[in-house]
């Protein structure tokens, strides 16, 4: 029934602003629309304000990293219509050197998740009335959850006690950094586990 109403509703979207919609489908029990960049806001307004949608809370932005793309960001948005009972994920694909324009005019909560999104994957959004850091430091270097940053980081942060102050150091490991192999011993191990020999005997 909820998989039947947002194919509807996707049907709706896409007749009423075709020029916005690139497509749309609904999986996992959701509606994911695929929006042109310069037309997001344009988009976001037209679900916020429509009588059949009402999509009036924004409940997250976020991305997601594909380094291997053209395109490498997706740009998610999730929003919710409390009217309807029913959720929407607008999917946003630009490149590295590419922006995406703010929704803080539409949805002033959008202000926070913007500077995040933009902190973690230095993703750009014009028209932003304050875009910078909001959970590493303004000097901090590198966007954090980009696939290519070092699991290590660049610099460490420490109070040092003879200064009396917050001192940053380049990253300095005690022992060299380890790769872990989380291998099941039970898939291609060349050790017997004890109790495993009585799987030979049956």
């Amino acid at each position: 029934m909820m998989t039947e109403a947002l194919n509807e509703l996707g049907t709706q979207i896409a007749a009423k602003r075709p020029e916005c919609v690139l497509s749309w489908d609904v999986s996992h029990g959701e509606l994911n629309v695929d929006v042109a960049p310069a037309n997001i806001a344009a988009l976001v307004d037209f679900l916020k304000a429509d009588a059949t949608c009402k999509f009036s809370t924004l409940v997250d932005i976020t991305a997601v990293d594909y380094p291997e793309r053209t395109k490498r960001f997706d740009v998610v948005y999730h929003f919710l219509s409390m009217y309807q009972n029913q959720r929407i994920r607008l999917r946003v694909s630009v490149r590295e050197d590419e922006m995406v324009p703010s929704i803080v005019d539409l949805h002033p909560s959008a202000n926070w998740f913007e500077r995040e999104v933009f902190d973690m994957f230095g993703i750009l959004f014009t028209g932003h009335p304050d875009l910078r850091r909001i959970l590493t430091d303004y000097g901090f270097r590198g966007h954090p959850l980009r696939k290519d940053f070092p699991t290590t980081g660049y610099t460490e942060v420490r109070y040092d006690e003879a200064q009396k102050r917050v001192v940053y150091e380049p990253v300095s490991l005690v022992q060299e950094y380890r790769q872990f192999d989380f291998m099941s011993p039970w898939e291609g191990a060349e050790y017997i586990l004890p109790g495993d020999e009585k799987e030979g005997a049956k």
